[in-house]
């Protein structure tokens, strides 16, 4: 197996905003195929799609009403295979999300389920009976708020649900529901995907007994409810893992499969390391460098030194479809264009799998959505102390001066902020000088060295705000060195000779040390 995956580049596609080939203003399958040319052009390894399967998109498309099938907003199963066709032709895997904790309550499989307490599927979900005094079972908080049980007249009982009341969660407890998930991954590769990314797949069960969550901590003082608990009980549970492996086996059926997995969890990378341990799935990423800052030396380093299993390998991404753009999270609204370059020079680096968001390599700040646009329902929901996740999802800005940024001939489901025009890819190509052309620059450069790929992590003592390390694999060690803020910095170099490998981020190597003005990085070897 070539395990291109490993130390690779994925590129997430976010199929409503990507590119629209239909004229309704959501992007689709046809449109992915369009562009596979730009996204392999970048260098990455692959593409990761998020969910295109038929769902009534009360959490666009997290809510499936069928896993085998492709929602006609995106196309048809014909366009998903012309879709993986054009994957090989341009030399890109193509992963899938696969979102198995719930279903969308328009599924068959619900539908069924809650017709009765003694029907075939009458226990693939968590169904529960009320207290005494008609309260839900216990004290469960939905990430969207409120409880995570919803009353069902039908059965006079309640079910849960960890997001949306419109996503009921299965009951992997029931071997019927384990057996049916694995047939839907089967039916997927059997398409030809190259992987799956499992959406929050510490999720899957919960405890048994339905205990109540203890508190965090006395006085609470939290932004959501949910924030207010140990999820000691409806997440993370033990038989999560026996999962795992279980799924795992079935994708060592392939060849050259790979899975990822989503980790929700306050032990950021205690989880991950669960979940990415030799026999269980190949990586895992967390939301560690995705919800926490500022951006520091020590949040990046303490990431990585928190990683201290080397059989299980990680994942890291700086930006994706849940969160405030990394350019305006840790830059804020003003975040110049050498702050937006020197991120994507950091990630480049790393060691791991690596995921590249949609719009990232672009330079894109988060979108500012007025509130009547806004379409995400936990953005809705918690407005306006958090404006959700439609700021990092509104449509790819292709052409600068195209209506709609070249996306659709349509009204787009979300606004272009006006701010993208500017970074639009035609605006971008042809400039050597552009965000655009030095995240090419950046990938290409980490394909050509295996130790940036494949090596060793080792961080060097360096006042803030230097990130200073080391990456070394076989016969091959490089210094990587970034400014993190805006003020020049000098580096005093670990010993001398070495050489500049024009990593292409500003700075000047002296004898003894290296000059790195604001934003600014290099990649160094030891001359020979």
């Amino acid at each position: 197996m070539t395990q291109w995956w490993r130390g690779g580049v994925i590129y997430q596609i976010y199929p409503r905003s990507f590119f629209d080939t239909s004229d309704d203003g959501v992007g689709d399958l046809d449109g992915i195929v369009s562009k596979l040319d730009y996204v392999a052009g970048l260098g990455v390894d692959g593409v990761w799609l998020s969910p295109f399967f038929r769902s009534p998109m009360a959490d666009f498309g997290y809510d499936v009403a069928d896993y085998r099938d492709v929602d006609p907003l995106f196309g048809s199963l014909a366009d998903f295979d012309a879709l993986i066709a054009a994957g090989r032709r341009s030399k890109l895997k193509v992963v899938i999300d696969q979102v198995y904790s719930h279903t969308s309550n328009q599924h068959a499989w619900f539908r069924e389920s809650r017709q009765s307490r003694d029907n075939p599927k009458a226990d693939w979900y968590v169904w529960a009976d009320a207290k005494d005094d008609g309260s839900p079972p216990n004290n469960w908080i939905s990430l969207f708020g409120g409880q995570a049980w919803s009353w069902d007249t039908r059965r006079r009982q309640y079910y849960m649900h960890n997001f949306l009341s419109e996503q009921p969660d299965l009951n992997f407890h029931n071997p019927q529901v384990r057996a049916a998930i694995l047939d839907v991954a089967r039916f997927w590769l059997d398409r030809g995907v190259d992987g799956f990314r499992l959406d929050v797949a510490n999720f899957y069960y919960c405890d048994r007994l339905l205990r109540d969550n203890p508190p965090k901590r006395a006085g609470g003082g939290f932004a959501r409810p949910y924030l207010h608990q140990r999820h000691l009980h409806d997440r993370s549970q033990p038989e999560n893992l026996a999962f795992m492996e279980a799924l795992r086996a079935l994708v060592d059926q392939y060849e050259d499969r790979m899975t990822v997995a989503e980790i929700g969890s306050d032990s950021y990378i205690q989880r991950s390391i669960e979940y990415a341990s030799p026999g269980r799935l190949h990586t895992a990423y967390n939301f560690m460098l995705l919800e926490n800052g500022p951006l520091t030396a020590s949040l990046i380093r303490n990431a990585f030194e928190e990683w201290t299993c080397g059989k299980a390998w990680p994942c890291w991404s700086f930006s994706n479809h849940d969160v405030v753009r990394a350019r305006t999270r840790w830059g804020g609204e003003d975040a110049s264009d050498d702050f937006a370059t020197l991120l994507l020079g950091v990630l480049m680096c790393l060691r791991g799998t690596i995921f590249l968001y949609q719009g990232e390599e672009l330079g894109l700040p988060q979108a500012k959505v007025p509130f009547e646009r806004l379409r995400d329902p936990e953005g809705i929901r918690f407005w306006p102390d958090g404006l959700g996740r439609d700021g990092c999802r509104t449509p790819m800005p292709w052409r600068a001066d195209a209506p709609n940024a070249g996306f659709s001939k349509a009204e787009p489901w979300l606004p272009v902020d006006p701010a993208h025009a500017r970074l639009a890819v035609d605006r971008q190509s042809g400039d050597e000088a552009s965000i655009l052309n030095k995240t090419r620059r950046f990938i290409g450069f980490r394909g050509r060295h295996r130790a940036l790929r494949l090596g060793d992590i080792a961080f060097l003592e360096a006042p803030e705000p230097i990130l200073a390390f080391t990456r070394t694999q076989e016969d091959e060690s490089l210094l990587c060195v970034f400014n993190l803020g805006r003020d020049p910095v000098r580096y005093d170099l670990p010993g001398a000779d070495f050489r500049d490998l024009g990593y292409g981020l500003p700075a000047r190597l002296e004898a003894k040390s290296l000059l790195l003005p604001g934003y600014g990085g290099a990649v160094l070897e030891r001359a020979k």
